[in-house]
């Protein structure tokens, strides 16, 4: 159902922390791009999706090629063509989240067919709205979550390893010349179920927290 201009849609941004941004890349001239730095200037967590600039950052937030399975979307912006947009949602709705991400359609992403998969799944949507102007208009700012974020890439020495590397809050990184392997934050490295997340929470000590471990295999 729509949730345009509604109470509890300023609850649901205002109480969101993370917003997954279906779309930004590195082009500076494109308004997903903006969207990151908008966000994050007033206290949200973005986080970019775009599968060809995976594994750069935008304004300090890592670049993600895909939503992994396992975390759980909050609120999820398509700046995309109507016609990716479709696939997005058809992907998102196979996931069967036990509490489904709101969806919001960036001005021109909206799909009428995405609609109607979603009024029938039961899922929220936005559309006819812009999310940064949304939160400007309503004068929306949160605390962010001060977390880092992780990164690993085939090694250049043609040995076949891998090399991990820890990256502070709002750190930028450029994309790797070699294969990207994983990249996400500390949330992603607690709820995904990728191999490499998998591999790594299988390497701590007793006792050790995630992060901790994720620090220390960096090293």
């Amino acid at each position: 159902m729509s949730m345009n201009d509604s109470d509890q849609l300023l609850d649901l941004v205002s109480e969101t922390k993370f917003v997954h941004i279906l779309g930004a890349g590195l082009n500076s001239e494109k308004p997903a791009n903006s969207a990151v730095k908008d966000l994050s200037e007033r206290g949200w967590n973005p986080i970019p999706i775009h599968p060809k600039d995976a594994g750069a950052s935008i304004s300090g937030y890592p670049i993600r090629s895909i939503i992994e399975d396992g975390i759980q979307p909050e609120i999820v912006v398509l700046f995309l063509a109507p016609e990716r947009a479709r696939e997005a949602v058809r992907r998102l709705l196979l996931r069967n989240y036990e509490s489904p991400p709101l969806i919001w359609f960036q001005l021109g992403a909206e799909d009428t067919i995405s609609e109607d998969w979603l009024q029938d799944a039961g899922w929220n949507f936005v559309k006819d709205d812009c999310i940064v102007r949304f939160v400007q208009r309503h004068d929306l700012v949160r605390e962010p979550q001060v977390i880092p974020w992780f990164k690993q890439v085939q090694s250049d020495d043609d040995s076949g390893c891998s090399v991990w590397s820890v990256h502070e809050w709002q750190e930028n990184s450029e994309k790797s010349i070699t294969e990207l392997e994983w990249i996400g934050d500390l949330r992603d490295l607690e709820n995904s179920n990728s191999s490499i997340p998998n591999y790594i929470r299988g390497l701590r000590n007793e006792g050790e927290s995630l992060e901790a471990c994720a620090r220390r295999l960096a090293n």
